[in-house]
């Protein structure tokens, strides 16, 4: 560990505080839950209760590398976050805005082809079969109005 201490440490295009310890600091990261955190940490031997300000550029290399490329760090398939992607066929874990951008493109395939799915999104309305009769609804609340006397 170095001794130079930074306040803001620039992570998988993540801006994260350097007083964040180094297994919370990595769920920042849009992409990287607390598992995949974890799993990073004992891949690369570190100590998770370590600041994140503290460590050193050869470390930020080392954990950007295995966010670009997990498979081939090692990890199992299933602890990707983008199985078999459409695009490339290919196992991808995507962080960040690529995997905003990827969300967004598949939201738009589904609204393209009139899918069921993608008519709930394009109305607005709960899409995973939830009930919608009660909940769900939109707009301000509307309070019981008394009669006056």
């Amino acid at each position: 560990m170095s001794e130079d201490y930074k306040h803001i440490i620039r992570v998988g295009g993540s801006d994260i505080d350097g007083q964040e310890s180094l297994i919370q600091g990595l769920t920042r990261i849009k992409g990287v839950g607390l598992r995949m955190s974890k799993v990073i940490i004992a891949q690369l031997k570190l100590n998770p209760n370590d600041r994140l300000g503290y460590i050193n550029d050869a470390t930020i290399d080392a954990i950007e590398t295995i966010l670009e490329n997990p498979i081939a760090a090692g990890f199992p398939e299933w602890y990707v976050n983008r199985p078999r992607d459409r695009m490339s066929g290919r196992m991808l874990h995507l962080t960040g805005s690529d995997l905003d951008f990827a969300h967004r493109n598949d939201i738009d395939r589904l609204r393209r082809i009139k899918s069921w799915r993608g008519v709930r999104h394009s109305l607005g309305l709960k899409v995973r079969g939830q009930h919608t009769r009660t909940t769900g609804r939109g707009g301000m609340a509307v309070g019981v109005s008394r009669k006056k006397v």
